[in-house]
């Protein structure tokens, strides 16, 4: 371990999915009165209490597997004298040759924290039923159920909530957010790999003219279909999303200039084609395909660079960057 983190000025954990501690820092060892052996190689719940497990098991274990990451979960555990130490945990799992390993900080609590008087009930009752023998086996059993099920409804709820985060409530596409996302994605992948791509941003042509003459209400219909006949078009592999107003983006992974101006030329056709009822709706389109020295920001300012230059020809036009450079 390097020496910094070795003695970071807090506590360095790092477990397998399992559990099992891999490797701890000084600081936490002589925060908590530990030798390395107490804790390599043992599972990191032998230093909690049951209450603490179960909220371990509950929410730490259920945001790693959904998020891959844990933030500010308040746990306490028990150092060498068996006293109950409050922590601050953030965790993060990734994969370190192949292996998934999860990396924890731990930042020791100079306040007690006011538990919600939920989770203090809760913990109450977990404590009282080990206390409690012969009433233990029945309470506790029956705790596991409502934990059980309530981190199955956490589950559903947290992949709707993450799903509407990314979507854009008129038309159904990916938002702004899920863009930005899936660029430095791309982004990464033509750094690491050089596997091209190319970024495609549609402007509703005379769109203002829509909204003062048909109402917002048709706006929005035009908008919902436009976001239909893309959706339609675009290849299994393309991202389409709805960046604001009347603007639109694809990413077209694995896509050459060419190939791009194709795409781009045949979804143009398409909206044209298309019959609205307002009689017309035309577009116009920007692309930029990725090249040495790109950046997120540069790539999206040539493609509007090239997407100005569609309407300054005259609109209903398709205009790759490197046709006006």
């Amino acid at each position: 371990m390097d020496e910094r983190l070795k003695y970071a000025p807090c506590g360095y954990v790092s477990i397998t999915h399992k559990g099992m501690v891999t490797d701890v820092n000084q600081t936490f060892l002589d925060l908590m009165g530990y030798q390395p052996e107490d804790l390599v190689d043992q599972h990191l719940e032998s230093i909690m209490s049951t209450a603490n497990k179960l909220i371990f098991h509950s929410y730490f274990y259920p945001q790693i597997n959904l998020n891959g990451h844990v933030e500010e979960l308040f746990i306490s555990l028990k150092d060498k004298e068996k006293q109950s130490i409050p922590f601050i945990l953030n965790g993060r799992r990734f994969e370190n040759d192949g292996v998934e390993v999860i990396d924890c900080v731990l930042v020791q609590m100079r306040k007690r924290i006011d538990y919600e008087q939920e989770l203090r009930s809760a913990k109450k009752q977990i404590e009282e039923a080990y206390w409690e023998k012969d009433q233990a086996l029945a309470k506790l059993e029956q705790i596991h159920k409502e934990i059980e099920q309530k981190q199955a409804e956490l589950m559903e709820i947290n992949a709707v909530l993450v799903e509407l985060s990314v979507t854009d409530k008129l038309t159904g596409l990916k938002n702004r957010r899920f863009f930005q996302e899936k660029l430095e994605e791309q982004m990464n992948l033509y750094g690491e790999q050089g596997l091209l791509f190319s970024l495609v941003i549609i402007d509703i042509d005379h769109f203002k003219q829509v909204n003062d003459t048909w109402g917002h209400q048709m706006g929005d219909d035009v908008l919902e279909s436009l976001a239909k006949i893309l959706t339609f078009h675009v290849r299994e592999e393309d991202m389409v999303a709805r960046l604001g107003g009347e603007e639109f983006v694809l990413i077209l992974p694995n896509t050459t200039e060419p190939e791009s101006k194709k795409i781009a030329e045949r979804l143009r056709a398409a909206v044209a084609e298309s019959s609205w009822e307002i009689g017309s709706i035309k577009v116009s389109m920007g692309i930029a395909t990725s090249s040495p020295g790109d950046s997120e920001t540069s790539i999206l300012k040539n493609a509007d660079k090239a997407l100005y230059a569609s309407k300054e020809n005259g609109r209903n036009q398709v205009t790759h960057i490197m046709e006006i450079k």
